[in-house]
């Protein structure tokens, strides 16, 4: 499994969301400094990038599934990469909001050749497993990247610094693309056959559901808290300590899990790490003071470390061969469109109803979920199994 092919996918992942997660939770702080722009507006600069990542994402998956892999990637990835660029110039909030928004479209196209490279590396024994440690990649990022963001900000209070760094990442990651050899795919003989399936996995619309309201969860959360974590308890360098202890919930909970992926239960997986996630959602809405904050990081990283890799094992098992790229899409399309709806609708709660508004919904919608999959998921998955 741990082959060098599979090494340089993962590297390439790690500097994909290096990049992406050192300016995470610090953006909204930065349009709010920057731009005196307010909670709604910060809400709705952002969520145009996930908006844009989730109209490309089952494009990406088609075009994945039918041109040369490795040149797409490669082609993505450029693009991501050059986009960061683009925030050096930005001088007015629109220019901001067009520079995001169109950002997105590369990186969603990236994450979804990616990780469909990633499958390709890999033995089709060690699978299931190989893709939940594929996650690590995306963990160690978080676990690094926001605590390194938030801490040059301290210190220097300067952002161009910090594009310059994002900058610099993706253009590592973009490198080790160009080093990745791909056993060789038969080419698709004549026109590609177009039909809804290959653009969105038809096979896992509930999954997809599923996934859609713990991905709105994740989008509050992760654009939310350092500026909740600033403006309720005068925390800033603790927001870094905050995504740390998410980070370390989802690499122990990968590494925990990976041998009950390997044996197939996946399912059992998913329904263990919605029901962790909603604890920690429900104790931060509860118990609003340092220690809960710190606590349900670690509970929601344990969850979605244990749930995440279980559901796109779940996707990946409904597909055929040939539709890998559009299992991969449908997934992060999900996700994307619950993230890109978690904040939006976290910003305008914010404004208008304050921050425990905006967590109490972030919570309902993860237990929302867990009974979801409790109750018709899981036999949905069964039922439509193919491997």
């Amino acid at each position: 499994m741990w082959n060098r092919e599979y090494g340089k996918v993962m590297c390439s992942n790690f500097m994909l969301f290096f990049s992406f997660y050192l300016l995470t939770p610090l953006l909204p702080i930065y349009l709010a400094e920057r731009f005196g722009a307010d909670k709604d507006t910060i809400g709705l600069v952002l969520s145009g990038y996930v908006v844009a990542a989730l109209l490309i994402r089952p494009f990406s998956g088609f075009i994945v599934d039918t041109f040369d892999r490795k040149k797409v990637l490669m082609s993505c990835f450029f693009l991501f990469f050059i986009c960061f660029a683009g925030y050096l110039g930005a001088a007015t909030l629109l220019l901001f909001a067009i520079v995001r928004t169109f950002h997105g479209l590369p990186f969603g196209a990236t994450t979804v050749a990616n990780s469909t490279v990633a499958i390709d590396t890999l033995p089709s024994s060690r699978r299931n497993e190989g893709i939940g440690y594929y996650g690590l990649s995306n963990n160690l990022a978080m676990a690094i990247a926001p605590s390194a963001g938030i801490g040059l900000y301290s210190l220097t209070g300067d952002f161009d610094l910090l594009f310059w760094i994002s900058l610099i990442a993706a253009g590592i990651g973009f490198y080790c693309t160009t080093t990745v050899r791909l056993p060789k795919r038969l080419p698709i003989q004549g026109k590609p056959h177009l039909s809804v399936d290959r653009f969105f996995l038809t096979r896992g619309w509930l999954l997809a559901i599923n996934i859609l309201l713990f991905g709105l969860c994740w989008g509050v959360m992760s654009n939310y808290v350092a500026i909740y974590g600033k403006e309720v308890f005068g925390i800033t360098n603790g927001t870094g300590a905050f995504f740390a202890l998410l980070s370390i919930g989802l690499v122990v909970s990968r590494l925990y899990g990976a041998k009950s992926l390997r044996e197939g239960y996946l399912s059992e997986n998913a329904m263990q790490g919605a029901s962790i996630s909603a604890v920690g959602f429900t104790l931060f809405v509860l118990s609003p003071g340092e220690w809960a904050y710190y606590l349900s990081a670690l509970l929601i990283g344990l969850g979605n470390g244990r749930m995440f890799p279980a559901f796109l094992n779940m996707f990946i098992s409904v597909a055929r061969n040939d539709q890998r790229g559009t299992a991969n899409s449908t997934i992060l399309t999900s996700w994307d469109l619950g993230m890109g709806l978690g904040i939006l609708l976290g910003g305008v709660l914010i404004e208008y109803a304050g921050y425990m508004a905006a967590f109490a919904f972030t919570a309902g919608s993860q237990i929302a979920g867990a009974l979801l999959l409790l109750f018709r998921t899981r036999r949905f998955f069964m039922e439509r199994r193919l491997r």
